[in-house]
């Protein structure tokens, strides 16, 4: 780096992200587009930790022990911003509210007292807010809508901040994006993944791409959220004043039905198309290891161990619905954030994405 922009880079006013959930589609996402600006350094917390790499760091921290949580975030004194995207699956819906609100609980309390410059609290939330992992929901829900029966961790994580939120240093913004695609590897809930792993290993059989949903999903009309774009809304919304103490759904601005897109993905994997076929992935895709590392080995791919390539129960939950599934986006446009992208542009650029990686053949 030159004197002039080592001057310039000085001169701006230096923030700190504590990103959480670094290493998941949408932390790792956040990191990569917060390592683009200039008057960012970025702490990634995690289970696993990373690799130090110019203005990032990481810290491997169980967020879910309150204790650990203080011991290994309790020296991040110059923390200005924390971006919550953590998340812990469990099997029903009552027992995910108990670990994911006390990870963000354990965060805060961990980084609020030692953080005198503390000034925005990011929370990732999505349309199970509007509970659209139950069945047909209001469509497009907006962020004013009614909320639905309990148990629902992402409104009692809501709810914690906007309790403490009265009297502190810092606002919070909760954004709400749909189902969220990017790179990331040994993510429970990454569909792109599902996607490109399901026809890779189709290829390989000799088989067309067979959507394996319900039939009803695949006429349906629904929106996803690309990871990037959901990054630079994230940061948006921590940075603009206008955003204090709001929710926004972000998605990407356009709106599609699996049976228009399935056969274009199919095409750029080469694959024909047949008639829908309903199947639980988690099902079919059980035994398929074996194959998978004969293709690793065949292609000379990337070594991802199957199960750091498979979301397969995700991709059933995303192809059960049969029903609409989008949300109004314009409070977002009305704030102030206009950036969108092409959904089927999203998700050709994730598929190459992955070809360069040498995960997929």
């Amino acid at each position: 780096m030159n004197a002039t922009k080592l001057i310039e880079h000085e001169a701006l006013p230096v923030k700190t992200a504590l990103v959480v959930g670094a290493n998941g589609v949408i932390g790792r996402n956040l990191i990569d587009y917060l390592a683009t600006l200039p008057d960012w350094d970025i702490v990634g917390v995690s289970r696993r930790g990373g690799e130090d790499a110019g203005r990032i760091r990481y810290v491997a921290a169980d967020l879910l022990d309150e204790a650990d949580a203080r011991d290994k975030l309790g020296s991040l004194t110059g923390i200005t911003h924390i971006f919550y995207a953590a998340y812990q699956d469990r099997p029903t819906w009552a027992e995910l509210v108990g670990p994911n609100l006390a990870m963000l609980e354990n965060t805060v309390n961990a980084v609020e007292p030692i953080a005198p410059g503390l000034r925005h609290i990011s929370l990732m939330q999505g349309y199970k807010v509007y509970g659209a992992h139950l069945g047909p929901f209001k469509t497009p829900a907006r962020e004013t809508d009614a909320g639905h029966m309990p148990p629902e961790f992402n409104i009692d994580q809501q709810r914690f901040l906007e309790r403490r939120q009265p009297g502190s240093t810092w606002t919070w913004s909760a954004l709400r994006p749909s189902v969220v695609a990017g790179y990331a590897t040994g993510n429970p809930m990454n569909l792109a993944m599902v996607i490109a792993i399901y026809a890779a290993m189709s290829k390989e059989l000799g088989l067309p791409l067979r959507f394996p949903g319900k039939p009803g999903a695949y006429d349906s009309l629904l929106e996803m959220t690309d990871a990037g774009l959901l990054a630079r809304a994230t940061v948006w919304a921590a940075t603009d004043p206008r955003c204090a103490n709001q929710a926004f759904n972000i998605a990407n601005g356009d709106l599609f039905r699996w049976n228009e897109l399935w056969p274009k993905i199919a095409a750029s994997f080469g694959l024909e198309t047949a008639p829908p076929l309903q199947m639980s992935l988690d099902t079919v895709m059980a035994d398929k290891e074996p194959l998978w590392n004969a293709m690793v080995e065949k292609y000379g791919l990337a070594p991802n161990s199957y199960r750091d390539v498979s979301s397969w129960k995700f991709g059933d939950f995303v192809f059960s619905w049969d029903y609409d599934f989008f949300a109004d986006g314009t409070k977002a446009r009305r704030f102030g954030f206009h950036a969108f992208i092409d959904t089927e542009e999203m998700f050709m650029g994730i598929f190459e994405d992955l070809r360069r990686r040498k995960v997929i053949p």
